[in-house]
């Protein structure tokens, strides 16, 4: 049973999405606020006992990242589509995202790991700390702390841009790309052009 613990707790992530959302929209940021923490209590912890157990599964190295994601940019898009944030923001975050995805999609397959940094775990903490904060201050109107939550939110852009930098960079200047792998692909296209 404690094997499939870690993976319970992913799809718990993925069912309090609509739940958070639904709360978003109603205005009730407080019952957004303390599901949108159970969310991130959830996965500290299952990251935590898969890592102690040594539990870690394909399916947990898929769907754990897709689930942060997930609540990340569906919150982010409710609260801009609310005008409590800026669309813009929503829209740096997606673009990053994509970039992501699509250097994941030319790694597919060349037996490459890309490791989390630090930098990626600060950018995704900043934005927890800047929600949460929209959430408080628009449920108790606190007026004098309006524009705190926008700074957060800079500060977190921030560190993604710096994050997608540093991957990028990781991706092409140390060895995230299997170079031996590549060159015995193109030796292999050689002799195949050779042959024919």
């Amino acid at each position: 049973m404690l094997k499939h613990i870690p993976n319970i707790l992913t799809i718990i992530r993925f069912l309090l999405i609509p739940t958070i959302v639904y709360y978003i929209f109603n205005g009730n940021y407080l019952l957004a606020f303390i599901i949108f923490t159970i969310s991130g209590v959830t996965d500290i912890t299952d990251g935590f006992i898969a890592r102690k157990f040594n539990l870690i599964s394909t399916f947990g190295k898929l769907m754990d990242p897709l689930a942060d994601k997930l609540t990340q940019i569906c919150v982010l898009a409710s609260l801009s589509m609310i005008n409590i944030i800026p669309v813009w923001i929503l829209l740096l975050v997606l673009l990053k995202e994509f970039i992501m995805v699509a250097g994941a999609s030319f790694l597919y397959g060349k037996d490459v790991v890309v490791y989390s940094r630090w930098y990626g775990k600060l950018a995704t903490v900043l934005f927890y700390i800047a929600i949460v904060s929209s959430l408080l201050i628009n449920q108790f109107s606190l007026n004098n702390f309006q524009n705190i939550d926008l700074y957060l939110y800079y500060l977190a852009l921030f560190a993604t841009i710096f994050s997608l930098i540093m991957y990028v960079k990781s991706l092409y200047k140390k060895g995230f790309i299997n170079k031996s792998d590549l060159k015995k692909e193109v030796t292999v296209d050689k002799r195949e052009k050779k042959i024919k």
